[in-house]
């Protein structure tokens, strides 16, 4: 549920320089960013099926994202392996509706990325409802990053990024006001797992992924919840090419969850939210 395509087909990364490199110190990890056709390759050859997308930063990073109408059409030609995902920066108002509006009719993305520190805004201020109501409309899912992010981690003023706009609880008031738009959380929520934990528990439109961390770090409260109550509505997600799928599969599989919860972890819960099931039926 959670792969960046960090480098497009022309060699541009959807981060400044200097934020590539924090995140690559935070995560320990200077290996290559591999194209969308590349990641294509890799998760073909483990049998996997991935979200991808980018982030639009646009106007916090004064950085040229890229495109995910690119990235659309790059999973529509590996479409046995890849679902697209858009991403508009929510900061541009009336611009962001209208490329959420394209990138759903014109390009077929099956959903929405959004990382509210990176892009600098607060989801649960009603100047970006419109935006909610449009996805929610469409009948599309949202995955909203929570919790400590790597990017900008260790440097000065972490690159003047906003943690406490990825906590978990402020998706509450976005999941109340529209109970038909999917919402993932996506990572385990660090500092504030118990908020997120809540807000997942509370309404029943809203989801965790749990990328961006190895599972033997996974909090423990989080292990037990997603073993029993949330079961049904936790997803796995690697945060690829940081984390890659075999090493987050391989410390899944030291993880105590319970055989009959794994398979929904790893596949069936998301084959619900994707309506991948209806999909292969029609």
């Amino acid at each position: 549920m959670h792969v960046h395509v960090e480098v497009d087909d022309h060699g541009h990364n959807a981060l400044p320089q200097k934020l590539v490199d924090a995140a690559s110190k935070y995560f320990k990890t200077d290996g290559p960013r591999p194209g969308l056709d590349d990641i294509a390759d890799i998760y073909r050859e483990r049998k996997m099926a991935a979200v991808v997308f980018t982030v639009d930063a646009r106007r916090a990073l004064g950085h040229k994202p890229n495109s995910s109408e690119e990235i659309a059409k790059g999973a529509a030609r590996n479409n046995d392996v890849l679902i697209p995902f858009g991403s508009v920066d929510p900061t541009t108002g009336t611009e962001a509706i209208e490329r959420a509006r394209l990138l759903a009719g014109d390009f077929g993305v099956r959903g929405f990325k959004f990382h509210p520190t990176v892009q600098n805004f607060d989801p649960s201020d009603q100047q970006f409802y419109p935006l909610w109501e449009l996805l929610q409309s469409f009948g599309l899912p949202a995955i909203f990053h929570t919790g400590q992010t790597g990017i900008g981690s260790g440097l000065p003023g972490g690159f003047g990024l906003k943690l406490a706009l990825s906590n978990p609880i402020l998706l509450d008031a976005v999941a109340a006001d529209f109970p038909e738009l999917q919402i993932i959380m996506a990572h385990p929520s660090v500092p504030w797992q118990e908020e997120a934990i809540a807000v997942a528990t509370h309404k029943a439109n809203v989801w965790i992924d749990l990328s961006g961390w190895s599972p033997k770090y996974f909090p423990e409260i989080l292990v037990r919840q997603a073993n029993t109550v949330l079961q049904n509505k936790v997803l796995f997600g690697s945060d690829f090419p940081l984390i890659s799928p075999d090493r987050w599969m391989n410390d899944f599989g030291n993880l105590a969850i319970k055989d009959e919860v794994r398979p929904k972890i790893i596949k069936d819960n998301a084959v619900r939210l994707l309506g991948l099931d209806a999909l292969a039926a029609s």
